[in-house]
């Protein structure tokens, strides 16, 4: 089991830079997955199936977008019991993201500050690491999680979402739509009337396109922030509905630090994610559960550092998690946790 290695690892991990740390977290995973090596961060799977946007989750725990940017590491985080894995943010072209430092802790509030800016190896080199894993083959869900470049002018965005899914769509379970990192310069207005009715409008075309191509409807889901005032969440979900979106993940990091506020690194820009966005997250899961109904299906993400928190995300109105700041802090013990509570609740059936 994962809980000793971790504990003996994290001492050596923390004393490291942040994004140091992530560096040599993702290259031992990537290099030891698939050997006998990684019997030291498994666990042992726990069925808890549920139907959700037409696909079969094995469980309800998965892994956030964003700690795996590359699709480097599939089959490790696999191996730690995820029902499924959500990887990238990737974008057409490699990019290096913003400038060093970009990636603060602040352990006093479980937290972390993160401006790293899409940095990924590019929608070449996401797919041939995608193509390389086993977790699908498995029977476990994979989400592709989709962006633009920095370079490319916000009005020229869409392009930048319709090559990336052109390129995921055949081997992707779910595709992501990522529309709300703070870390792109004018990203987060994709978000507002006019641009994400034009952005919608122009992926469910495309989507149609795909699906007569390839024979299969790939699920479409688009994640937002936990920024959002109550008209905000509205206008979004009756922009989902509208344009035939499956699903919404909710949600990325937040811009705000009234709950950080006087800690090291504070004042860092960036989103911080973590313990101290649980609250905004619920918050906007419920307001999306009473806007879409009880059947639209809802990732709950953020925050999320304990089966409680979990168990939290689904009485807002999440069907299924997703973490990523809780597993840094806390390790694959995590995944094993809320697994196994979420089976004890026998939750219905989403």
């Amino acid at each position: 089991m994962s809980l000793l290695p971790y504990l003996l690892a994290r001492p050596f991990l923390f004393g490291l830079d942040p994004e140091t740390a992530h560096e040599v977290t993702l290259q031992s995973l990537q290099r030891l997955q698939g050997t006998p090596a990684q019997w030291a961060w498994c666990n042992r799977f726990v069925e808890d199936p549920v139907q959700l946007a037409g696909l079969q989750f094995p469980n309800r725990i998965g892994l956030a977008a964003g700690l795996d940017k590359n699709a480097r590491c599939i089959d490790a985080f696999g191996a730690m019991g995820f029902g499924f894995v959500e990887v990238g943010t990737v974008t057409p072209q490699p990019q290096p993201g913003n400038p060093k430092p970009r990636l603060f802790r602040l352990p006093e509030a479980r937290a972390l500050i993160n401006r790293l800016g899409f940095n990924n190896d590019g929608l070449e080199a996401f797919i041939g690491n995608v193509k390389r894993s086993s977790f699908r083959k498995d029977g476990r869900i994979l989400g592709l999680n989709i962006g633009k470049n920095a370079a490319t002018p916000i009005e020229k965005a869409t392009c930048d979402y319709v090559v990336c899914l052109d390129g995921v769509y055949p081997h992707a379970d779910y595709v992501t739509v990522n529309i709300s990192s703070p870390n792109t310069a004018n990203l987060r207005s994709l978000q507002g009337d006019e641009a994400l009715d034009g952005l919608l409008s122009a992926i469910a075309r495309q989507r149609a396109s795909l699906a007569d191509q390839h024979g299969r409807r790939v699920p479409l889901f688009v994640k937002i922030a936990p920024d959002l005032d109550k008209a905000q969440v509205a206008f979004i979900a009756a922009a989902l509905v509208r344009h035939g979106m499956d699903g919404v993940v909710a949600t990325n990091t937040t811009t705000s630090r009234e709950a950080v506020k006087g800690m090291a690194h504070a004042e860092e820009a960036g989103g911080l994610s973590g313990a101290p966005v649980l609250a905004a997250s619920n918050r906007v899961i419920a307001q999306l559960r009473d806007e879409l109904g009880p059947s639209f299906p809802i990732i709950g993400v953020g925050g999320i550092f304990s089966a409680e928190d979990a168990l939290s995300k689904l009485r807002a109105g999440a069907d299924v998690v997703q973490v990523y700041t809780g597993l840094i802090y806390r390790g694959p013990a995590l995944v094993d946790e809320i697994a196994r509570a979420f089976k004890a609740a026998n939750l219905q059936p989403a």
